[in-house]
């Protein structure tokens, strides 16, 4: 397994795979022909799709300034690796191809191509949560541990920043107000929701300033602003608002925060390594499934859960989004992207609460969820998997 560095990508939004991920893969080929007299990129399948509402064509245009440029968009051809495929070509003077490379955004910032899977380097001796939870069984370590041991110190830094940057979106999204950018016009919700929650005690003042905090993160995601892929942009308003919440309102320091999110990026790992956090791929279930299942994870580990607790708690979060589609209304990550990071917040509380109560034994694994929410995702027409073509995102009355 990679690093969780990967699952944690500090960026701009609204998308991992179609902004982010484009984005690298084009600066990875401009780099490569930084002389070339002209560019052609083609996006495929849900990459052309929904790419003007996620920003992908800007976000290729933004690499390239300067540069002559083709951007050709083809939704209705999927090629057979993955959905989000973007094929550049570089032309000399004489018009001759100095080089054609296809490259495919699968999730979460990250790019492979036709020869090569993820680049980052392979720094993790276990590739499933049964063999780690056994680890820590044999060797009587929290799963926060087992980070520490593969990672390495620097990791700690890292999550630092990572910390940092989304307590900086949660307070950024919570002052910001007004129109989101796009068709549907939709205003920000989460200064509002603030004032709001300060005005209510005990229980729902909690829990309103939990859906402030959620909103807040995945509102700045949407309007294009900074955070953190957690797994994905599409799902970064989840984690966030979870730790945020339990820093306010439990006053946890730093370092459990930094032990929590360093648990939360091994779960997403299990999720990427054996299944897909790609939306293009397998729906929101990946996404928003998985964040909830690193939310929850976090917060049962905050709350003093054992490792089997953890695990549980993340096992549910995945298991209660399966079969959740992907479909933005216009290809925006608003509707209802935004509401479900909200909601999936609030479940992993739920999820946290239920398992610490249990003694963490239950019938199905979390790689067993793993293993079903990637055969639910592939059963999955296109339609429901970020194409903007099915489900909400159908509806009709909504136009640029």
């Amino acid at each position: 397994m990679e690093s969780i560095k990967e699952i944690y990508r500090i960026g701009y939004g609204p998308s991992s795979s179609h902004t982010m991920g484009p984005r690298k893969a084009a600066e990875l080929f401009l780099q490569r022909h930084p002389n070339a007299e002209k560019y052609e990129v083609t996006l495929f399948g849900s990459l052309a799709a929904t790419g003007k509402g996620h920003l992908t064509g800007v976000a290729i245009e933004k690499v390239f300034v300067g540069e002559t440029l083709n951007l050709l968009w083809k939704p209705k051809e999927f090629l057979e690796k993955h959905p989000n495929a973007l094929r550049f070509k570089a032309f000399n003077i004489s018009d001759e191809l100095i080089e054609e490379w296809t490259a495919y955004s699968v999730g979460g910032g990250a790019i492979i191509d036709d020869t090569t899977e993820l680049s980052s380097q392979k720094v993790y001796e276990l590739n499933t949560m049964d063999d780690i939870l056994e680890w820590c069984r044999t060797n009587k370590k929290q799963l926060w541990e087992y980070v520490d041991l593969m990672e390495g110190e620097d990791i700690w830094i890292y999550l630092d920043e990572v910390w940092t940057a989304m307590k900086s979106a949660v307070k950024r999204g919570m002052s910001n107000e007004g129109e989101l950018p796009g068709g549907l016009k939709l205003s920000r919700k989460s200064h509002l929701y603030h004032l709001k929650a300060k005005t209510y005690s005990g229980p729902i003042r909690k829990r309103s300033m939990l859906y402030a905090y959620a909103l807040a993160v995945s509102e700045e995601n949407a309007g294009g602003g900074v955070i953190v892929t957690a797994p994905t942009c599409g799902a970064c308003g989840v984690l966030p608002a979870v730790l945020y919440y339990h820093k306010k309102f439990y006053n946890f320091g730093k370092k459990d925060i930094l032990k929590a999110l360093a648990t939360a990026g091994l779960i997403g790992n299990l999720v990427k390594t054996n299944a897909s956090i790609s939306g293009a791929e397998v729906g929101c279930q990946g996404e928003i499934g998985t964040a909830c299942a690193m939310a929850s994870g976090a917060a049962t580990q905050l709350h003093g859960g054992t490792v089997y607790q953890v695990e549980y708690s993340a096992e549910m979060g995945l298991e209660h989004h399966l079969g959740l589609t992907c479909d933005p209304v216009l290809g925006l990550v608003q509707i209802p992207c935004i509401e479900r990071n909200v909601f999936a917040a609030a479940r992993a509380l739920n999820h946290n609460t239920y398992a610490l109560l249990s003694d963490g034994r239950h019938r199905i694994s979390f790689d067993q969820v793993t293993e079903t929410m990637m055969k639910t995702g592939l059963d999955l027409s296109s339609s429901y998997k970020e194409t903007s073509i099915g489900g909400l995102a159908s509806l009709k009355g909504f136009t640029y």
